[in-house]
C-alpha cells in the first residue's frame, strides 16, 4: 500500500510556523500537530495524567498538568525530564500512526514537529520544509507575547538549532517575513509541488 507523502514542517519560536500549518490545512492537507496532542493528553481528563502523577506526585490538579508544578520537577534535571518524555513520546508515536492510517488515502500529509532537527526527527519524514523569517521579525513577535523576557527568548533560542541551519538542512522553506498573502501563495505553491511528488512516487 503507498502511504502518504510525509511532509515535516518545522521552525524556529516566532517564525509563524503555526500560522503556516494553518495553511496547509486550508489547502486540503491533513496536519498532524504533536504540540496540541500534548496538550490533550495532559489536558482535563488526559489520557497521560494517571502516569505522569505516578512519576511526579502533585504535578496533576483537576485542570490536567499543573505546568508550573511540573516545570519545577523536571527543569534542569536531565534524568527527570527523561522520565517524562518516556510517557509523553510513546504516547505522541500512537498518536501519529493512528493519524496516519485515518489519512492514509491522502496524498500529502504534514506533521508539525516543533522541534525536528532538535530531537532527530528529520529522517522519519519525506521531505523537511522550514519556516522562516528575518531574525528582527521572529525577534518583535516573540517578545510581544504574555511573559516573554529578553533572558527567556535567548534560552529558548540557545535550545534551537539555529535559523541558518534549519534553512540549509530543509528541503523546502516558506518565507514568514512577507505579506500573509505572499506566504499563503508559497504555501499553495508547495502543496502543488509535493502533490506532483507523491503522485510521481
Amino acid at each position: 500500500m503507498t502511504r502518504p507523502l510525509i511532509v515535516g514542517l518545522t521552525g524556529s519560536i516566532g517564525m509563524g510556523k503555526s500560522t503556516v500549518a494553518a495553511m496547509f490545512e486550508s489547502a486540503g492537507v491533513p496536519v498532524f500537530d504533536a504540540d496540541a496532542e500534548v496538550r490533550a493528553m495532559q489536558g482535563p481528563d488526559g489520557e497521560l495524567l494517571p502516569a505522569i502523577e505516578a512519576a511526579f506526585p502533585g504535578s496533576v490538579g483537576p485542570e490536567g498538568v499543573l505546568r508550573d508544578a511540573l516545570g519545577a520537577k523536571v527543569f534542569g534535571d536531565k534524568e527527570a525530564l527523561a522520565r517524562l518524555e518516556s510517557i509523553v513520546h510513546p504516547a505522541v508515536a500512537r498518536k501519529r500512526a493512528a493519524f496516519l492510517i485515518e489519512h492514509s488515502g491522502a496524498p500529502v500529509v504534514v506533521f508539525d514537529i516543533p522541534l525536528l532537527f532538535e530531537k532527530g526527527g528529520a529522517e522519519a519524514v519525506d521531505r523537511v520544509v522550514v519556516v522562516s523569517a528575518p531574525a528582527e521579525a521572529q525577534r518583535k513577535r516573540v517578545l510581544a507575547r504574555p511573559g516573554m523576557t529578553e533572558e527567556k527568548f535567548a534560552h529558548i533560542l540557545s535550545l534551537q538549532v539555529p535559523d541558518a541551519e534549519k534553512r540549509e538542512r530543509a528541503d523546502h522553506v516558506i518565507d514568514t517575513g512577507t505579506s500573509l498573502e505572499r506566504t499563503e501563495d508559497a504555501v499553495v505553491a508547495l502543496v502543488g509541488q509535493l502533490r506532483d511528488a507523491a503522485a510521481a512516487r
